[in-house]
């Protein structure tokens, strides 16, 4: 299976994701999310596969998240303004990202890669 592991090299979530796919001896092809933002297009074919809502995409806790005060604007985007949105700015797509042929994850949480990655 092709892993491609959407990750910002200094967040400490991320640091541990990457430490946790190479103790399960998980291949991956790792790309930083702001120097290679994910486009409009492979951010639909994720959201597809994740089975989550687009809103699930962004990085709530970021500081650009804030600034731009889009809790509040997102309540009234439909599904491609959000896509577009993210496309501008890997800042704003929550992270780490894991894209499979069998799905994608959001953020990180042990329990869910281990059901996920069968470990």
């Amino acid at each position: 299976m092709s892993i491609l592991f959407l990750n910002y090299p200094k967040c400490t979530t991320c640091i541990k994701a990457r430490k946790w796919l190479e103790e399960n001896n998980i291949e991956f092809t790792s790309r930083h999310i702001v120097e290679e933002n994910p486009t409009a297009e492979e951010l639909k074919t994720f959201i597809k596969l994740s089975g989550l809502p687009t809103k699930k995409f962004f990085n709530t806790s970021g500081m650009l998240y804030r600034e731009m005060n889009l809790k509040d604007k997102l309540a009234t985007m439909s599904d491609d303004e959000m896509v577009n949105l993210l496309a501008t700015n890997g800042m704003l797509v929550k992270r780490p990202l894991v894209v499979g042929e069998n799905g994608v994850l959001v953020g990180f949480k042990a329990e869910t890669w281990s059901e996920f990655f069968g470990k």
